[in-house]
């Protein structure tokens, strides 16, 4: 039984693109916007400064009922009572990070490639995020753009729920979901926006009509995807 949260719209915050607003305000104007998950993203912060902010965090989307998952550390996830966690290819075996969070906790793992996605243990992992679906200035030449039918293929190999990362913004959502995706992260069209509130509102506009198209699609063109 998957324990995967709403994926619908998934904030990963930037540390320098909510460098002047600040990541807790950041988060909690998309949230009010319509993003439905947050993941606390900063790879280089020592581990007691992100305890404070992930505990920040925690108080402040409580009430707003959006979960935080924290990326690559799950120390830190595990220590502030987040409610789960997410991984890279190279952030740790997610077998033993389940261990370490417990059964209740959420576990997604970012998927790159077909491997990636065949490899993924079920029994671990709760979701995974696939991409880059397109260029992207927060990971700039880490992987070639998989582009949207590529993202899909991700999803129905790894057989879990799936949320697109990577370059999306409230142009592309509509699509992504339209192909078959859970849902879609956003870094640098929510953070880097001047009103990160209104960014969430628009993309989520966006993906909740794609949604009612899908939805009054017959099953068989459903079911299809790119």
């Amino acid at each position: 039984m998957t324990r995967a949260p709403d994926l619908t719209l998934y904030l990963v915050t930037d540390p320098e693109l909510c460098a002047e607003r600040g990541v807790v305000a950041t988060a909690v104007a998309a949230v009010r916007g319509g993003a439905t998950c947050v993941q606390l993203r900063n790879k280089s912060a020592p581990e007691a400064a992100l305890r404070r902010e992930a505990a920040a965090l925690l108080v402040a989307l409580r009430p707003l009922g959006a979960p935080l998952l924290v990326n690559d550390r799950i120390e830190v996830a595990a220590a502030v009572g987040a409610d789960g966690a997410h991984l890279g290819q190279e952030d740790g075996d997610p077998a033993a990070a389940r261990r370490l969070l417990g059964d209740a906790a959420v576990l997604g793992l970012s998927v790159q490639t077909e491997d990636h996605a065949r490899a993924v243990d079920p029994g671990a992992v709760d979701y995974v995020g696939t991409g880059a679906v397109f260029a992207t200035a927060t990971k700039p030449g880490r992987t070639a753009p998989i582009g949207v039918e590529g993202a899909a293929r991700l999803k129905r190999l790894s057989r879990l729920p799936a949320v697109a990362i990577g370059g999306i913004d409230a142009g592309s959502a509509g699509g992504l979901v339209a192909a078959g995706l859970d849902g879609v992260a956003v870094v640098s069209a929510i953070c880097g926006a001047s009103d990160p509130e209104v960014a969430a509102r628009t993309i989520r506009a966006a993906i909740d009509q794609a949604r009612v198209a899908r939805a009054a699609l017959p099953p068989t063109l459903r079911d299809e995807t790119p």
